[in-house]
Formats: C-alpha cells, structure tokens, sequence
C-alpha cells in the first residue's frame, strides 16, 4: 500500500515544529518554513497568513495528535476500570520512549504567545472533566492525571528530576494501582 499523501498544512506544521526546535521561536521565519515544506512562501501564506496563525495552528496541531492517542488507548482499554486513566499512562509511556526531540515547538508557540495556551488549557478542563465523570475510581483518576502531567511538564521544560529508569518505575507503579482498583458495587464508594 502506498504511503499517504500529506496535505501542505501538514507538511507545514512539521517543518514549522522541527524549525523551532532547530533554530527557537524567536528566528523561525516564514520563508524557512515555506523551504523546509517544500512549497512556495505564498503557499504557506494561502494556509497561514500570519506567523501568529502558523504558531496557534501548531498548538492547535499537538493537543489534536495527542488527543488522538489518548482517545485510540483509550478504547484499546474499554470495558476495563479506569480506561481513560489507563491511556493516560499509555500515552505517556510512548512519548517516553520516543527517543526524538521534545515538544518544544508547542513550547515555542506558547512562550511567543501566551494566548495559544487556550487549546492547552481546553483539552486540560476536558481531560479532567471525563476523568472524574467517566471513571469507575475518580480520585484514583485524577492522581494519574496529575502524575501524568507534571512528569510531562518536566520532561517540556527539561527539568526531569527522575532518571528515565525512574520515570517508567512510577508510570509501571500507577498501572498496577489502577489495574488492581476494583469497580465498586451499587451502593458501595471505591475506597
């Protein structure tokens, strides 16, 4: 089968994201973009006519990818107790061991525009929303997820104050928890 064709938004937002990890928000052109995409600088500027555009597009482009994921775990776990914490953890784990470069380009974005944090911010009130609605333990939820995102922002903001080793040690430590938390009955509170 062949390979999919990628659009030239696409291919816009992936060069425009490994540009700023190369080279930081701050000297990330337009026309850099436009060569590392393979397209004329008008066709960048036919998807986005602003910088401000392309940088909200790549927030935008990452919470939608990680989204995704999320939601793909997420029915891998269905049927099981605490599924949208389970993908949490499983999620989580891939980014770990995907060796390539940090997010930074989503940092970039944020750190030219505070503003482009409203996408961050929806897809967080969202997550914790679901997590206390849908799941069978709610605070056990809401502990991965916290967990979860402060590894993430320090791994973001490379920081890390746990080893790799470390890392994947709590992740494997939190599955357990929520593998071994049982529904509760009618009437009866998870502990």
């Amino acid at each position: 089968m062949p390979p999919v064709a990628r659009n030239s938004r696409t291919r816009i937002l992936e060069a425009a994201e490994a540009l700023a990890r190369e080279v930081g928000p701050g000297n990330l052109s337009l026309d850099a973009v436009a060569q590392r995409a393979g397209l004329s600088k008008g066709g960048l500027l036919y998807n986005f006519p602003t910088k401000a555009k392309l940088m909200e597009a790549l927030v935008e482009h990452h919470v939608t990818r990680s989204r995704k994921a999320l939601l793909v775990s997420r029915d891998a776990h269905a049927g099981k107790p605490n599924a949208l914490a389970r993908a949490l953890i499983d999620v989580f784990k891939i980014e770990c061991a995907e060796k390539g470069p940090r997010p930074s380009g989503v940092l970039a974005a944020i750190a030219e525009n505070p503003g482009f944090l409203e996408p961050v911010r929806r897809h967080q009130q969202q997550m914790a929303a679901e997590l206390k609605a849908l799941s069978d333990d709610p605070d056990l939820a809401c502990i991965v997820f916290l967990a979860v995102e402060g590894l993430r922002s320090q791994r973001l903001f490379e920081i890390d104050l746990f080893s790799e080793a470390e890392s994947e040690r709590l992740m494997d430590r939190l599955a357990r928890l929520v593998e071994e938390q049982r529904p509760a009955g009618p009437g009866v509170t998870a502990p």
